[in-house]
């Protein structure tokens, strides 16, 4: 068999994905369109709300800078709980952080309930633009690995799980799919609507909903002009930050500050369908929304059957949204919850 055959062959499965489908999350109607879950999940006033409640997990949280390897560093945020027997690390997603929202409900509600909790800042993420010198890519796997590896050694605790939303969903099950080379021990992954192929989602925030392409353009750009001001000797970033779309951002990002000879290399670089998941042994599940506006429900067909891998998908939700009402915890919170009881002791 030649490389272009075992290659084929590696990405046929065998059998498809098992996927199940929850009816148990009814939002009610007024809230239930998918454009209202993704954005109403992240202002006000839930914002307001979700702040309130995490007060105390914020109070409780102690700031740390990683070791990740290569001289990468990393920052997080680490909430003690008592004699807990397990530690929850927390990804966020693209130009999120730490104290993203959706993080904050997560954290605050599995902290509540007996979980030590570590909030992780990825590259270029939160306050964290000057602690490297090179820029954030999604490709940067091997630091998140690294980052995970860190907090494992320095907060052992019997069961280590993570919970990953979006992008940093993707990160959850890339990183869960090198556990075994890496020498980390996870009890469980947990990801809400990962990035799935990112050449897909990319086609759909330049698409025609603009309202999402001028989110990310905006939030990028303030990144980019932090990294210039952190790093002035390193990047001017001007004709850059111009653009007014992300494919044409992405693409000259990759041709200035990355490895990769041209954009679709990069995007599949970090995509997690066909063989990418193949190696994975922890115990994972992926909860999706049929009508995730950024992700296609398509692409849950592409992932590969591992035998670890379950996915449940819901009717409603929208992107990281599953509200039920604006105020409380989201559904999501509670199936995450759900989840890695077992492991709260």
């Amino acid at each position: 068999m030649n490389e272009t055959q075992r290659l084929t062959a590696e990405a046929e499965p065998t059998h498809r994905i098992s996927i199940s489908e929850r009816r148990d999350f009814k939002p009610p109607r007024w809230l239930s369109g998918a454009h209202l879950q993704s954005i109403l999940s992240a202002q006000l006033p839930r914002s307001a709300a979700v702040r309130l409640r995490a007060r105390a997990l914020i109070a409780a949280s102690e700031d740390h800078v990683l070791d990740c390897g290569d001289g990468v560093r990393l920052l997080g945020h680490y909430a003690p709980r008592g004699q807990s027997r397990s530690l929850v690390v927390l990804h966020h997603g693209w130009e999120g952080s730490a104290d993203a929202l959706y993080v904050l409900s997560a954290a605050e509600y599995l902290w509540q309930r007996g979980h030590a909790i570590f909030r992780l800042n990825l590259r270029d993420h939160g306050p964290t633009h000057h602690l490297n010198p090179e820029i954030f890519h999604s490709c940067r796997i091997q630091e998140v690995v690294g980052a995970v590896a860190s907090i494992q050694e320095r907060f052992a605790r019997d069961s280590v799980a993570l919970v990953g939303f979006s992008l940093g969903g993707n990160f959850a099950l890339r990183v869960a799919a090198r556990a075994a080379t890496a020498g980390l021990k996870l009890a469980q992954v947990l990801a809400i609507c990962p990035v799935l192929d990112p050449v897909h989602t990319l086609a759909v925030l330049d698409g025609p909903a603009a309202l999402y392409r001028r989110y990310f353009v905006r939030k990028w750009r303030s990144s980019l002009m932090r990294k210039q001001a952190a790093w002035p000797e390193l990047y001017e970033f001007g004709d850059l930050a111009r653009l007014r779309d992300l494919t044409s951002m992405t693409a000259l990002m990759v041709h200035r500050h990355s490895e990769f000879p041209d954009l679709l290399s990069y995007l599949r670089g970090y995509g997690i369908t066909g063989t990418r998941l193949q190696t994975l042994a922890s115990p994972a599940r992926i909860l999706a929304a049929l009508d995730d506006p950024l992700i296609p429900a398509a692409d849950l067909d592409r992932l590969w059957p591992a035998e670890t891998l379950s996915i449940e998908v819901t009717a409603h939700g929208g992107h990281c949204g599953f509200m039920e009402s604006l105020l409380g915890p989201s559904w999501a919170d509670r199936w995450i919850a759900a989840a890695l009881a077992p492991l709260a002791g």
